[in-house]
């Protein structure tokens, strides 16, 4: 059966305090409609409406895509209102209706709802809450049917006491969303149009009503304020920690690791404590990330070792290559084989070679660094006249002495040496000792400046 889902992402958020509109508040570090629409798109459905309102410019800019078709809500008169703005664009069998601020939704749960929608059948999300306040009550007959769903500030004493919860998702059948939604009335409490009142109309239609029970309540819970909004990324950073060790890996504290982007991870990896993963990251088998770390946009290869306090953004260390601790790597840098990046190393767009080492203290910026280079202390590859980026290269064996400059653009090459405290301005042939550096003097006989009475 075909299906249209209708996002309802128009609200302002008050609670959050903030010029961002809500839904565009980040939960692992993807805006929560984001979240919601990578959901919706996992059901492959005929077209995606999201509803917008308060902050419209940008949320369509933020999210624009060509899957998507933007609808204004320009007054906010309630969740039946405002699926009314996208009902022109609705011809599908069934209609699914999310939410843009409930971001832990699954897929699979939805796969289960929509399961039960047909001609005569709607199907409605449910949650079994401790304490319900906030949500519209399921009211059922004695049979267990479902009669109504009764908002909470519009319910009894005795309605309030029902813990089964309203979560605002529900999935109807297209051909008959557009009479009732006609029908609603804003006679209540809120003086809005709630999409809740089209369960009484199917009941009275002569529908049944299916429901569907989340298993976890924060699944379906929206962020109102910055407090629900931790929640949620604490929740959702639980079950990616549980996911990854069901699949091997282990987490030293799985309280204390965070995913924000897309990860694709080996066998018998290990992850210390404080470490964020960010973007797309490719972690092969049997790799070791230390505590602190960060890794974005990154590949880390068979056996590969970060360690502590390190950052790699849009990198790729080598097969049985190490980093760290203290060590950047920029993008577009790659460590090759068993190469080497010691404490307080930064490499921008460098390439080193499988068995290249840079121990310590020293930037290479656009470089290429052959197999087996050593990189003495304090090196600095000059790639940067004020205007321009130039590129060093060096052939293999090559060996830099400490605390030299190397002013690109410049080639060194194969088995080349530079003395310790050189600026290089030339190519180093290969096998050749290139020096750099002042003659040393000695003054006999120097008194050292006295301080003044």
């Amino acid at each position: 059966m075909s299906l249209d889902i209708v996002i309802l992402a128009a609200g302002q958020g008050t609670r959050m305090r903030s010029s961002l509109p809500k839904v565009l508040h980040p939960v692992a570090g993807k805006s929560m409609l984001g979240h919601v629409i990578d959901t919706a798109r996992a059901l492959k459905p005929r077209s995606i409406q999201v509803v917008i309102g308060h902050g419209a410019e940008q949320v369509r800019e933020r999210l624009a895509g060509s899957d998507l078709n933007f609808v204004v809500q320009a007054e906010q008169l309630g969740t039946g209102h405002a699926v009314a703005q996208a009902l022109p664009n609705l011809s599908a069998e069934r209609v699914l209706i999310l939410y843009g601020d409930v971001p832990l939704i699954e897929a699979q749960t939805l796969q289960r709802l929509l399961a039960k929608v047909a001609a005569q059948q709607l199907a409605l999300l449910t949650v079994e809450l401790a304490d319900p306040t906030g949500y519209g009550r399921i009211v059922r007959d004695t049979d267990g049917s479902v009669r109504a769903i009764v908002e909470h500030k519009d319910a009894s004493a005795e309605q309030r006491a029902i813990r089964e919860g309203n979560t605002g998702i529900l999935a109807v059948p297209g051909a008959r969303l557009g009479e009732w939604l006609g029908r609603l009335s804003n006679s209540n409490a809120q003086g809005e149009y709630y999409l809740t009142d089209v369960i009484a109309m199917a009941v009275a239609d002569g529908l049944q009503i299916a429901t569907e029970r989340a298993q976890d309540a924060l699944e379906v819970q929206g962020a109102n304020d910055r407090i629900q909004l931790a929640e949620l990324e604490r929740h959702y950073q639980q079950r990616a920690a549980r996911r990854l060790m069901a699949e091997g890996v282990t987490l030293r504290d799985p309280a204390r690791f965070d995913l924000r982007g897309q990860v694709s991870i080996g066998r018998d990896v290990l992850i210390d404590v404080n470490v964020v993963l960010e973007g797309k990251v490719i972690i092969e088998d049997e790799v070791q990330i230390g505590p602190n770390c960060v890794i974005k946009d990154s590949t880390l290869r068979c056996g590969a070792i970060v360690k502590a306090n390190s950052h790699l953004d849009g990198t790729e260390v080598g097969e049985g290559a190490d980093c760290g601790p203290f060590a950047r790597l920029r993008p577009g840098s790659v460590l090759g084989a068993k190469a080497h990046v010691g404490n307080f190393v930064e490499l921008k767009n460098a390439t080193l070679g499988d068995g290249a080492k840079a121990g310590h203290l020293s930037y290479l910026g656009d470089a290429e660094i052959g197999a087996r280079t050593n990189i003495g202390a304090g090196t600095i590859t000059c790639n940067y006249d004020g205007a321009n980026k130039f590129k060093t290269v060096m052939g293999e064996d090559v060996f830099i002495g400490s605390n030299s400059s190397l002013v690109a653009p410049l080639n060194l090459g194969d088995g080349a040496t530079t003395g310790a405290g050189s600026t290089i301005t030339e190519d180093v042939p290969a096998h050749t000792l290139g020096l750099g550096r002042g003659r040393q003097r000695n003054i006999e006989g120097w008194q050292r400046p006295k301080k003044q009475s």
